[in-house]
């Protein structure tokens, strides 16, 4: 049986076509929609820390590079009355003059701190506001202890 060149021609013309198409839907997912998150460097973080269970680890991390979200939610282990003012407080107890920051070893055995801090990190992710990440806070955490924010 002979082919003529004209019948290969039509899969050779129409395979890279078909491949790019589906590569193309393939491709397609959410993977630039989603924001990316700051994490501070697991190796400039205190030994205790970086000696800590991996999500622990994660929140101190987050945590830290992230102040500007995480002075804004709250905290419910009861922590506010050791002077915790945020989730924040729970990781870091003092900045410093040359930039450098004073470790909280508080979240360190705490779940709640590193639960919040981690669901904080999950929403930002999803490109959730400030607020509504608040909100689910408030409405997940507090039946857990009173909040530590006015």
């Amino acid at each position: 049986m002979r082919i003529s060149p004209r019948r290969l021609a039509a899969p050779t013309i129409l395979l890279p076509l078909l491949l790019s198409l589906i590569l193309s839907a393939c491709s397609s997912g959410s993977v630039d929609s989603q924001p990316t998150i700051k994490l501070y460097p697991l190796d400039k973080l205190p030994s205790d820390v970086q000696s800590a269970p991996a999500t622990v680890q994660q929140a101190y991390q987050f945590a830290v590079a992230n102040p500007e979200i995480m002075t804004q939610i709250p905290c419910y282990c009861g922590c506010g009355a050791m002077g915790h003012t945020s989730n924040y407080a729970c990781y870091v107890s003092a900045g410093q003059s040359d930039g450098s920051v004073v470790y909280d070893a508080h979240a360190l055995g705490c779940s709640i701190c590193v639960d919040i801090t981690l669901d904080t990190m999950r929403l930002t992710k999803e490109g959730e506001t400030v607020q509504q990440i608040k909100t689910y806070i408030d409405e997940t955490y507090s039946p857990y202890g009173p909040s530590n924010m006015p």
